[in-house]
């Protein structure tokens, strides 16, 4: 099985407001570079985008890791989601998941490869995560969506 990296990273101009996206595919020395935009959205509907189209990018089953400088991402992901799903999609203040239609995209994608998920400190030492955040900031303010 492929071992692949996929960094992620999510921006949004106001919170709601213009969004992107961006990851970054790396499989030995390959790299490829992905981002998209939305015109109205948040921060976090943007961090699981760029998960979920980085996953969905890979055209068979790897072994992932998925770097993120979102905790909310992460958590959700690794954590939250398995009580969601066993609740019905409610979380335990009996309310609706917020973003539900994004988790459970992600959820497919996820699944489909054995994925870990590594936090790592946002605007700091980590290139591709900061490549990311560039490619997704620039998204966002020129709502380009096609890269």
């Amino acid at each position: 099985m492929k071992k692949v990296q996929v960094i992620t990273d999510g921006a949004c101009l106001g919170n709601p407001g213009p969004g992107g996206w961006a990851a970054i595919l790396r499989y030995n020395e390959h790299k490829k570079e992905l981002w998209g935009c939305e015109p109205h959205t948040t921060n976090n509907r943007m961090e699981l985008r760029a998960a979920i189209e980085g996953l969905r990018a890979l055209r068979e089953d790897c072994e992932v890791e998925v770097v993120t400088d979102s905790e909310y991402l992460k958590n959700g992901i690794t954590s939250w989601i398995h009580g969601w799903k066993h609740n019905g999609w409610m979380t335990k203040a009996k309310k609706p998941v917020v973003n539900q239609d994004l988790w459970q995209a992600l959820d497919e994608q996820a699944t489909r490869h054995k994925t870990q998920w590594t936090w790592t400190k946002g605007h700091a030492s980590h290139a591709d995560n900061n490549r990311c955040d560039e490619l997704a900031t620039r998204a966002a303010k020129d709502q380009n969506c096609s890269g």
